[in-house]
């Protein structure tokens, strides 16, 4: 049984082509089973794709009387494999899924809902369920999905009129200069900073980061432009392309001096393998650094371009990051806690407030990389990939 969540966000991970499926069954009463049985319910199946992998949100309401426990069950017509799971205890023999109540979720009244999530992996297909029973009761009808929807955040992809809209062409040395300056804002080891002609995702030229392995191993670009009344969000685009998968080890390749941390950085890198945002202030991290939190992050890829986006509120704990226009779970921030997600995350109260965008690296023990960037955007306007 695999346990995790107390709510997800819409989705994550690498190379992914999102695909929203939403699954509804409609279901009409049936006599009511013995013994607090289910008279009937509705299901709405909520799923992210992406290439091999996915996760579901699953709303299920009972129509019948009201029970102390429950379990769903359902029946993959593809090769799913369930990984995780939150909210429910999940688990899986062959194609058959069972998902039954946790403590605080056993109850549930006539007409009631309970949420709950999951994670899996797929290789040849992954359609939607055909059907669910609660407590053995069939909830009726078929599931049929709806067609794909492209993703609800839409945005411009070209950056004219943004703050910062830099693809490094009028970078004519081989060390960054004029709206792009070396840095290292705390120590400085073995690092370079340098303008690649031979590798870019347009154009002829990027910016390349020869990152270091080792403690307090920092260096970045950074921008001159001052981002204090970029907003009230703030949006960010970049192109990066890394050659070495993230470590376990916590490292940085984005970094935003933030007033509300007097200066002190907010952070863009990973850690145990997969992306993460960091605080520097108190050293918070989003997702937690739980088992069930890093799932619902993401690797990044490596030897290939990837499109990051991300947005801050300023005015609100409102976050949200993309990879390749899939939303990453783990990374999005509302304003309610989410047990393994969040929670550390809001026990700052004021919102973030960039002032300055740094791309490079930074290394606290082992991890090093050369990584690039390209095509950076940043305003007060969503910017697309």
């Amino acid at each position: 049984m695999i346990m995790a969540l107390l709510r997800v966000c819409r989705r994550r991970l690498p190379l992914w082509a999102l695909v929203m499926t939403v699954v509804a069954v409609a279901v009409p009463a049936v006599a009511a089973r013995a013994q607090g049985g289910a008279a009937g319910c509705a299901v709405t199946y909520t799923t992210n794709e992406w290439t091999g992998g996915f996760t579901a949100q699953i709303h299920v309401t009972n129509l019948g009387a009201a029970l102390n426990s429950w379990r769903l069950e359902w029946t993959y017509g593809g090769d799913q494999q369930v990984t995780s799971a939150w909210n429910a205890q999940v688990a899986q023999s062959g194609s058959a899924v069972t998902a039954a109540n946790v403590a605080y979720n056993a109850v549930l009244g006539a007409g009631a809902s309970a949420d709950f999530g999951l994670q899996g992996t797929w290789r040849t297909a992954d359609p939607a369920p055909a059907a669910f029973a609660l407590n053995g009761t069939p909830c009726g009808g078929t599931a049929t999905p709806t067609p794909p929807t492209p993703p609800t955040d839409p945005a411009p992809a070209g950056c004219a009129g943004a703050t910062i809209c830099s693809d490094f062409e009028d970078q004519t040395g081989t060390e960054p200069s004029g709206a792009w300056q070396t840095t290292a804002p705390d120590c400085q080891g073995a690092g370079k900073v340098s303008v690649d002609p031979s590798v870019a995702y347009s154009g002829t030229r990027s910016l390349r980061v020869d990152g270091g392995a080792g403690y307090c191993n920092h260096v970045f670009a950074a921008s001159t432009r001052d981002l204090s009344s970029v907003g009230p969000v703030v949006y960010v685009r970049m192109r990066v392309r890394h050659t070495t998968a993230l470590p376990t080890n916590h490292v940085t390749f984005v970094s935003m001096p933030d007033a509300s941390q007097g200066g002190k950085a907010l952070r863009v890198g990973g850690q145990n393998g997969a992306l993460q945002w960091n605080r520097e202030s108190d050293d918070a991290t989003l997702p937690e650094q739980s088992p069930a939190g890093v799932a619902l992050s993401t690797p990044l890829p490596t030897g290939r371009w990837l499109c990051l986006r991300f947005q801050i509120d300023t005015t609100a704990q409102s976050m949200r990051t993309w990879i390749d226009d899939g939303e990453v779970a783990g990374l999005h921030v509302d304003g309610v806690p989410t047990q393994n997600v969040d929670g550390q995350w809001l026990a700052r109260t004021t919102p973030p407030r960039p002032t300055g965008l740094r791309l490079g690296w930074e290394s606290y023990g082992t991890g090093d990389d050369t990584l690039w960037f390209d095509d950076v955007a940043l305003g007060s306007s969503p910017i697309g990939c």
